[in-house]
């Protein structure tokens, strides 16, 4: 039987305290900006470098903190209750785009790259989904041939977050296409090998600083020891951060639905019409108390299944639910904030809109909301 204490520690409380503290002086007053210029924050991304957020999740003699994946989720919320591209930044540098150099990586890698990633003086990402290949892992088309004492990489990228000013990339290819998911693994590719190539920069509705682009990889040579695992395993290697991934984007999906529930409660309280706030009518209570329980609910999913993998207790289920969950609440609240803010939430100068546009981020990450729908039905034994 399962305890269920999973309340946060008072070191917990203090770091989210201070978290917030740093949101609140350096990433909200720069929110908007970034959101309009479409640029990676390179000071923003140093300083949360320079604070030691990006090794959170990492032992101290890589540079890191040791620190559970609560407090990992602690983290990326209050990073996204300030800019949703601040946090998604945050997490591929913490999380999907250091891992595997972490927990495969040569004592050279880590010298050279791990290192220098937590301290935010190079950038990383992961490198999985491909024009005809996004959930599908088994159908990378992005091969890997072994050739004497070096892995010859081939293949394209797409929609590769922080691509654009990576330094180094997990990238995700095939030694054996006739093996489908059980032939894929993750390879060290660094941006100034020959044959790499960064295409172009994607346009997007939201998140609209994190540089996301297509990657070509042409006749690229790394050393064998490049290869991050073992041959074969790489979806294996990927299914074990999951959840991780999982109450991560369920994380995110907190931080902005607090800001739009924040950003709604100010506003029905200050607009007045008809003689008083519009806070005071009924149809906007209901609004506002709908979105706030389902927010407390999306908290309880994510913390829970967080405190679980904490707790290393398996929590497949658990995850796929909150993350789930936590991304659709998300985007009715901030739907339902646009509303109550009326004409107001249409205009570009206020918050609300980007909170609109990037709430749509969440769908995808950590798997489409549909996959994941398929993957509990697998877990009740259907």
């Amino acid at each position: 039987m399962v305890c269920l204490d999973f309340r946060f520690t008072d070191e917990q409380e203090l770091f989210r305290k201070t978290v917030a503290e740093f949101v609140a002086k350096n990433v909200t007053p720069q929110a908007q900006g970034i959101d309009q210029k479409g640029e990676f924050p390179f000071e923003l991304f140093r300083k949360l470098g320079g604070m030691g957020y990006f090794g959170l999740r990492y032992p101290p003699e890589v540079g890191g903190a040791g620190a559970d994946n609560t407090t990992f989720c602690i983290f990326c919320e209050e990073m996204a209750r300030g800019s949703m591209v601040v946090a998604s930044i945050a997490a591929m540098q913490s999380l999907m785009g250091t891992h595997f150099i972490y927990k495969y990586g040569t004592d050279e890698h880590k010298k050279r790259l791990l290192i220098p990633a937590i301290r935010g003086d190079i950038v990383s990402t992961i490198a999985m989904t491909e024009p005809g290949a996004g959930s599908d892992l088994g159908a990378v088309q992005t091969t890997a041939k072994l050739d004497g004492s070096e892995w010859v990489i081939d293949g394209t990228k797409t929609w590769i977050t922080n691509g654009t000013v990576a330094d180094f990339f997990s990238v995700l290819a095939t030694t054996d296409k006739s093996k489908g998911i059980k032939g894929v693994n993750f390879f060290l590719v660094e941006k100034k090998m020959p044959g790499v190539t960064i295409g172009r920069n994607i346009e997007k509705l939201g998140v609209r600083g994190t540089a996301t682009t297509e990657l070509s990889f042409n006749n690229v040579r790394i050393p064998k020891e490049n290869l991050m695992g073992v041959v074969g395993e790489g979806a294996k290697d990927l299914l074990g951060i999951l959840g991780e991934i999982r109450t991560m984007t369920g994380a995110l999906g907190i931080g902005l639905s607090r800001a739009a529930l924040d950003d709604s409660i100010k506003y029905a309280k200050e607009r007045v019409q008809f003689g008083k706030p519009i806070g005071e009518y009924q149809a906007i209570k209901l609004k506002l108390g709908s979105m706030a329980t389902e927010l407390e609910a999306a908290k309880l999913m994510v913390y829970y299944a967080s405190w679980l993998i904490d707790q290393k207790i398996r929590a497949t289920k658990e995850c796929a639910m909150a993350k789930l969950y936590s991304s659709e609440v998300t985007l009715k609240i901030v739907d339902e904030a646009t509303r109550i803010f009326a004409s107001y939430g249409f205009a570009m100068d206020l918050p609300v809109q980007r909170y609109f546009r990037d709430a749509r981020f969440l769908l995808s990450g950590g798997g489409t909301n549909e996959i994941l729908l398929v993957n509990i039905s697998k877990e009740l034994g259907v």
